[in-house]
């Protein structure tokens, strides 16, 4: 099928006289899938146990017979109206115990064993009826999870959480040990004390909070289970996988990666973000990193502007495609939209479409099409994939307790973080893995970490292993300080990393605000802001020290030689330019190069290879155009499936389909325009 590209079908919002309309426009665009059904549940089920699939039924048989395949949504993500009035228990609470309402979407608590009733009997009659069908390739189980009830604290949530506590402790000993509920008279007696965290007069317990961040992350995939279960029974063979969201804070994407058969991602770039190619990145490397490197699927993007941000912008000419590109560029074998055709009332009538309200006569439209001409006419990119040298650690359970209250600072935000250190390895055009740290690292050249407030001592053990062996690791500030329960690792901050890094941290110093201060020696001067940390050398040697402020004189940067390989430690944030400096040294120090080398400034190179031959993606991310020059003379396969015109912009739409293309040419150097995507081959 090669790439995939389509967008979500929502037929139930228009008359069935549209339908043909719609096979006939997704021809034209070259659609080769859809994903349908997502919110169709209180059409096919408008009361209890009454089915209605005919009209359903005329939509796969149509698609079917288009050719187009269908990833078909369980229709769990938002409950019909009849289900919360016969069932009121089923509505999430917040944690002020306030019940939220129907009237939007994902009205439901996660733990509510009627909701979940209701949606595997739905799912069952779904499974049971379209097994077999030709249209059907793969199952979307709900959507979106924790979009919109992230966490329920109602009282059916509290007697799933006791249980899943009693599961995970065994006895009330064990959990008052790991809460540490000696601290302000919090000791309980028995499981049915526990409550969740609901609001408190002040900061609630931090491990009771941390463990309910786990049990709603495990809550949520209870309910992908069951509906999973079901569909693995009925339709054996199947793939099945839901949408994630990029950087979403309660799902834990590696913890549900094992569950999924092809990772998926919802993914809405803004427009008036100018780096947000860079998020991006790092969110699409950890997608295709989660599965070890397999390719994923980019379920949702928007073609133009979304409908709920505060300013809500279109993409400029070539930018839908430049981000699209960048998807499959960094593995994605598949590039899908929401949604196909724009609504023209609800929530999202505001929010672009394939087909957009003023029909094929648009400039989305004729960019939706040229994608899909381009996409179709290169196929064999379909399973190819990519390798690094470099890894990059994240960690769900870390990040959930780094964000809780009553910390030296509430300005540590574990995204911008990250960003931080991945942006020079993505400047540099340096591939990059994101992995957690329980994942072999012995592959890697580099291994950096960002942070990692929560570490456990057999991950310590892992990282302290792969430094001895010989890798070079790079480590960030207020890393390795609590334990899987949120309680400090005895013996010195960071004590299970002390013997490695060769330091002690004696006091954290966190900045105010707009402050700023200076760091200097050689390469390493400039400023750095939003952390410091009062170091002490225990073996390491200083690369860098504060220069004012009340650490003068004081490490900032260390390095320390560790059996055969190297760890380096930065106590601070360091501005963009030095940051770029840093990484650069730390990856010459790894052996670790670029893509390719010499690249102008926001031009991307990434490079899948596969049995067939490889493929080096170059994205021009700027306005302007850029000439880039090529190892080895190379073949330009972009520019044959769009013809001589519009091979290195964003206005090909005149170029004839792939087979009947120019014929690929062979080029040493290459011209990209502004937001130009070229894709090469080998000659």
């Amino acid at each position: 099928m090669g790439i995939r590209f389509g967008g979500d079908y929502n037929p139930e919002q228009w008359p069935k006289e549209v339908w043909a309309e719609d096979l006939k426009l997704m021809k034209a665009a070259h659609v080769n899938m859809v994903t349908a059904g997502i919110f169709s549940w209180a059409r096919v089920e408008p009361r209890p146990g009454a089915w209605d699939f005919g009209w359903f039924d005329r939509v796969m048989d149509g698609l079917a017979g288009a050719g187009i395949a269908v990833c078909l949504a369980t229709m769990t993500a938002s409950p019909p109206p009849w289900l919360s009035r016969a069932h009121p228990g089923i509505l999430p609470e917040d944690a002020d115990g306030r019940r939220r309402w129907p009237g939007g979407r994902q009205h439901y608590c996660p733990s509510s064993p009627v909701y979940r009733t209701h949606a595997v009997r739905l799912v069952e009659q779904l499974a049971a009826r379209y097994a077999g069908h030709p249209a059907l390739a793969m199952w979307h189980v709900g959507n979106e999870y924790g979009c919109h009830t992230r966490q329920c604290y109602c009282e059916v949530s509290a007697d799933d959480f006791r249980r899943w506590l009693r599961a995970r402790y065994g006895g009330i000993e064990a959990l008052n040990a790991a809460w540490s509920t000696a601290f302000w008279s919090q000791a309980y007696g028995d499981f049915d004390e526990v409550l969740p965290p609901r609001t408190a007069p002040t900061f609630p317990n931090p491990a009771q909070q941390l463990d309910y961040l786990r049990f709603g992350d495990e809550a949520l995939r209870a309910c992908y289970l069951a509906e999973k279960a079901v569909l693995e029974r009925v339709t054996p063979g199947v793939p099945v996988t839901t949408n994630l969201m990029p950087q979403h804070k309660p799902v834990d994407a590696f913890a549900w990666a094992p569950h999924m058969d092809a990772m998926a991602l919802d993914f809405y770039q803004d427009p008036y973000v100018p780096d947000d190619h860079i998020r991006a990145g790092y969110v699409f490397d950890l997608m295709r990193s989660a599965r070890d490197g397999k390719p994923w699927m980019l379920l949702e993007q928007a073609p133009g502007a979304v409908n709920w941000r505060p300013r809500n912008g279109p993409k400029p000419p070539g930018a839908m495609r430049l981000w699209s590109w960048q998807a499959v560029a960094q593995g994605a074998d598949a590039v899908l939209y929401f949604q196909w055709r724009q609504s023209l009332g609800g929530a999202e009538k505001f929010h672009s479409a394939m087909l957009p309200h003023g029909g094929t006569d648009t400039r989305i439209f004729r960019e939706v099409a040229q994608l899909g001409r381009e996409l179709a006419a290169l196929p064999d990119i379909e399973g190819t994939r990519s390798r690094a040298d470099v890894a990059l650690l994240a960690d769900w359970p870390s990040w959930w307790a780094l964000e809780l209250d009553s910390k030296p600072s509430t300005a540590l935000d574990h995204s911008r973080i990250a960003l931080d250190h991945y942006r020079p390895l993505f400047e540099a055009g340096v591939a990059c893995d994101v992995v957690p740290p329980r994942r072999e690292l012995s592959g890697y050249r580099l291994v950096v970490v960002p942070n990692l407030y929560l570490l456990t001592a057999s991950d310590a053990r892992r990282l302290t292993a792969y430094v001895h062996a010989g890798g070079q690791l790079l480590v960030s500030f207020f890393s390795g300080i609590v334990d899987e329960y949120d309680r400090v690792h005895p013996g010195g901050y960071p004590a299970p990393l002390r013997e490695l890094l060769g330091l002690r941290v004696e006091e954290f110093w966190p900045l105010d605000a707009g402050r700023s201060v200076a760091v200097g020696r050689g390469t390493y001067a400039g400023r750095a802001d939003l952390w410091s940390e009062a170091i002490e050398l225990e073996g390491a040697e200083a690369l860098a020290h504060f220069t004012d402020g009340d650490l003068a004189g004081r490490p900032a940067l260390t390095r320390h030689t560790y059996g055969q390989g190297t760890a380096w430690y930065l106590g601070t944030r360091l501005e963009a330019t030095l940051m770029r400096t840093l990484l650069d040294d730390v990856r010459a120090a790894a052996g670790v190069a670029p893509v390719l080398p010499g690249l102008p400034t926001g031009v991307q190179a990434t490079l899948r290879e596969g049995t067939g031959g490889g493929y080096l993606f170059l994205l021009n991310h700027g306005t302007r155009p850029v000439e880039v020059g090529l190892p080895t003379p190379m073949r330009d396969a972009l520019a044959a499936a769009n013809g001589a015109d519009g091979a290195d912009g964003t206005d090909g739409t005149d170029g004839a389909d792939g087979a009947d293309g120019a014929e690929e040419a062979v080029v040493d150097r290459i011209t990209l325009g502004a937001r130009g995507v070229a894709v090469l081959t080998e000659a």
